[in-house]
């Protein structure tokens, strides 16, 4: 086992350091709710669309992003171009939905739009997705860690969720913003590192990295529409925007931002300028499994010869065998960089539908001293920074790569939620029944499409499987139809009318 050496360690532990140093700062600026869960709803546009970024590219995106291509070819980061259908959607017809009423949370549109249980569902739909999402990020470079210094998974599960979570917890939004801000600039330019110093071990360089990517059709993409395919083109321009739309339009971890932006234009604008950012760096993660596959092509496949177990390993191995003295500590505490932006933002965002949607509005009690009411969402932070750590160790048993594993269960979850959302805002005929009953059963037709597929009913011969990517869609289109359908023929659109 390759270890650390003393100025690896310096590196990685300044910049933990660094991380809870601004979220110290970032404490004292917090003097009601609003402070703490919108950052006062001042922040501007482009401090916004930089913490989006970094929210979405998590140490998944970091460690599974190049993995995923290395072990299957380009074709799933072509899914990158949905961006731009899912980004108009949400900028022009949905977020001015959400700033109508000065928003918390994206929930709250749904109790005005049908009912309180509607709302409630839907806030529990999204604590239940992100609490697994936000393990997968908290397991990624804690396994990364293992691989480098030999340290026990569990301790550096421990160790990176308590400091996240101490920064986090006090805090807040302003906290969250500003960590997403340094730590966007530290995982890029680790990831640039990692590409200019494997190009330079390939020979030919770039132009022999692209030789052979292309002639081992490492960047083809089936044309077919075809949902049993893992990924073709239907996936990339159709259930790609699905995927995206769920975590853009109706995850509070991204509403929660353009909330805390200053006004509905500069929301809108954060939007936009995330959109253009998004495409570089994406072709920056994925394309470094391109590279890497053309170094171990000519060096050797760790994979194959076991000296890694799982593709999601493939990245931290390049960085631990090939980089000098250095370089490892600052490219782990890349990885690092990644998760944590993921984890404070989803922290935060678990907090405020838990303190928003729950307990002030089942309580009926939204007064109080302010100092008491951030204290209070404090430390349902920090029970959910411990949550998360002990799902945490579930995660290295999920089945398939952290690619698949995370986005099915963004799918499983979201596609029934982001129907909810679509009969609220783009129909008039839906009622509570209808949407309730729609978002229940696209729920229960993924489980039973995602148990039936993972060989749950062995009795049952196998039909046409369905691949993760069209997850989000199928769910949303059973919520609406069913939805639709139940709601009846003369059912009134506003749950003030039920």
């Amino acid at each position: 086992m390759t270890h650390f050496s003393w100025l690896d360690y310096t590196i990685f532990g300044g910049y933990l350091a660094a991380s809870v140093g601004v979220g110290l700062l970032s404490a004292r600026g917090s003097k009601s709710l609003g402070d703490y869960f919108l950052a006062g709803r001042g922040m501007n546009s482009l401090l916004v669309a930089m913490s989006i970024l970094a929210a979405l590219f998590s140490g998944i995106s970091y460690l599974a992003g190049p993995a995923d291509v290395y072990k299957n070819g380009f074709a799933f980061a072509y899914v990158v171009l949905a961006f731009f259908i899912a980004t108009p959607i949400t900028a022009m017809w949905m977020l001015p939905k959400f700033y109508q009423s000065r928003y918390f949370t994206a929930y709250q549109f749904l109790e005005e739009r049908f009912s309180l249980p509607t709302r409630l569902l839907a806030s529990g739909l999204f604590i239940f997705r992100v609490a697994l999402w936000l393990a997968a990020a908290t397991y990624a470079p804690a396994l990364a860690l293992e691989k480098v210094t030999g340290l026990p998974l569990w301790l550096t599960i421990l160790a990176s969720g308590t400091l996240t979570t101490l920064y986090t917890a006090l805090g807040g939004m302003r906290a969250v913003i500003w960590t997403d801000v340094m730590q966007l600039i530290v995982l890029f330019g680790g990831q640039l590192l990692i590409v200019v110093v494997a190009l330079g071990k390939i020979p030919g360089g770039l132009g022999g990295m692209w030789e052979t990517v292309v002639a081992d059709g490492r960047m083809n993409v089936s044309l077919s529409f075809n949902p049993a395919e893992r990924v073709n083109l239907g996936a990339i321009l159709i259930a790609g925007a699905f995927l995206h739309l769920v975590q853009m339009a109706t995850d509070q971890v991204s509403v929660q931002r353009y909330l805390s932006a200053g006004s509905l234009k500069d929301s809108q604008r954060s939007l936009w300028i995330k959109l253009w950012f998004v495409l570089p760096v994406l072709v920056l993660f994925y394309g470094t499994g391109l590279v890497l596959y053309a170094f171990y092509k000519t060096h050797g496949d760790p994979l194959a010869a076991g000296l890694i177990q799982k593709e999601d390993q493939i990245l931290p191995y390049f960085v631990v065998t090939q980089l000098p003295a250095g370089l490892p500590g600052l490219l782990i505490a890349a990885i690092y960089a990644a998760s944590m932006s993921t984890i404070s933002a989803g922290l935060n965002s678990l907090a405020s539908a838990t303190v928003i949607d729950f307990q002030q509005r089942l309580s009926g009690v939204a007064d109080g001293a302010s100092s008491t009411k951030i204290s209070n969402a404090r430390w349902i932070t920090v029970g959910y920074g411990v949550l998360v750590m002990a799902l945490a160790f579930a995660v290295s048993a999920m089945p398939g790569n952290l690619v698949e594993s995370v986005n099915t269960v963004i799918g499983l979850v979201g596609g029934p939620l982001l129907g909810l959302f679509f009969l609220g805002m783009f129909t008039q005929r839906a009622t509570t029944r209808g949407a309730l009953t729609g978002c229940f059963t696209g729920f229960a037709v993924l489980l039973g499409l995602f148990l039936y597929q993972s060989g749950f009913f062995t009795a049952v011969k196998p039909l046409q499987k369905v691949s993760f990517v069209w997850f989000s869609l199928l769910g949303c289109a059973v919520t609406m139809l069913v939805g639709l359908i139940t709601s009846g023929r003369s059912g009134n659109s506003s749950a003030r009318h039920q």
